[in-house]
C-alpha cells in the first residue's frame, strides 16, 4: 500500500508525506506541547459556529468538543483505510504535520522518517479535557469518527467494508470507547454526544447521535 491508494477512499482520507515540516504545514505535536495551538484551533471554531449560527454564543466546551472530533475524524480516516487495504498503522503526533484550515478534512501529511509513539488521536483527546469536556463525550467523538471512516469507505469501496469494519471494531472494543460494547456499521449510535446541540438546533445532531430517534 502507498499513500496514494488512500485518496481513492475521499479527502478525509488524503495524505502527504514530508522530510522536513516547513510552513505553512505545522507539527501536530504542537496541538499537545504547546497549549496555545490548540487554544488557537478551538476559538477559530467557536468563531466559525457563531458565524454559521448568526452570532449565537457559543459555550467552549462546545466548540472544544466539535474541534475535536474534527481533528480525530482527520486522523483515524487513513489509518482505517490503511487497515482496509491490509496495512496496519499507527501515526503518532511526532510523526505528523497539519494546515490549520476550516471548512472541510484539513491538509495532513506523515514524516518519511517516522518516530513513532502513541497513536495520535489519543495524545490528541487527552489534550481536550482542559476545555471542560467531559472525556465520555471525548472518547464517544473517537468512536464516531472511527465509524465515520468506515461508513466512508463502505461508500466508495463496498468489498472492503468487512475489512474496513474489522480494524474498526477492533479499535472500538476500547473500554474507554462507550464501555468498549459499540460495533461499526449503519446501526452504530454513540452513547454520548458531541455537544453541537447546544447550539440550541437539534437537527444539527449528528446521525449517530444519542439524542436523536
Amino acid at each position: 500500500m502507498s499513500l496514494d491508494d488512500l485518496v481513492g477512499f475521499g479527502p478525509f482520507f488524503a495524505m502527504a508525506e514530508h522530510d522536513s515540516v516547513i510552513a505553512p504545514w505545522q507539527p501536530m505535536l504542537d496541538l499537545v506541547d504547546e497549549p496555545k495551538v490548540l487554544e488557537v484551533r478551538v476559538n477559530r471554531v467557536r468563531e466559525a459556529l457563531s458565524a454559521s449560527g448568526g452570532g449565537v454564543e457559543v459555550e467552549a466546551r462546545v466548540a472544544a468538543s466539535v474541534a475535536h472530533l474534527g481533528l480525530v475524524a482527520r486522523l483515524l480516516a487513513p489509518t482505517i483505510g490503511a487497515a482496509a487495504l491490509g496495512q496496519s498503522v499507527s501515526w503518532s503526533l511526532s510523526d505528523l504535520a497539519w494546515q490549520d484550515k476550516l471548512g472541510g478534512p484539513y491538509p495532513l501529511s506523515v514524516a518519511v522518517r517516522r518516530r513513532g509513539g502513541p497513536p495520535a488521536f489519543e495524545a490528541l483527546t487527552e489534550a481536550f479535557i482542559p476545555f471542560g469536556v467531559s472525556a465520555k463525550v471525548l472518547w464517544g467523538n473517537v468512536g464516531s469518527a472511527i465509524n465515520s471512516g468506515v461508513m466512508q469507505i463502505a461508500r466508495v469501496r463496498p468489498e472492503l467494508f468487512d475489512a474496513a469494519r474489522t480494524a474498526a471494531d477492533a479499535m472500538l472494543a476500547d473500554q474507554r470507547i462507550d464501555g468498549g460494547a459499540l460495533r461499526s456499521g449503519p446501526a452504530f449510535r454513540r452513547a454520548s454526544c458531541c455537544l453541537i446541540y447546544r447550539l440550541g438546533d437539534r437537527s444539527a445532531c449528528c446521525g449517530d447521535c444519542v439524542l436523536t430517534r
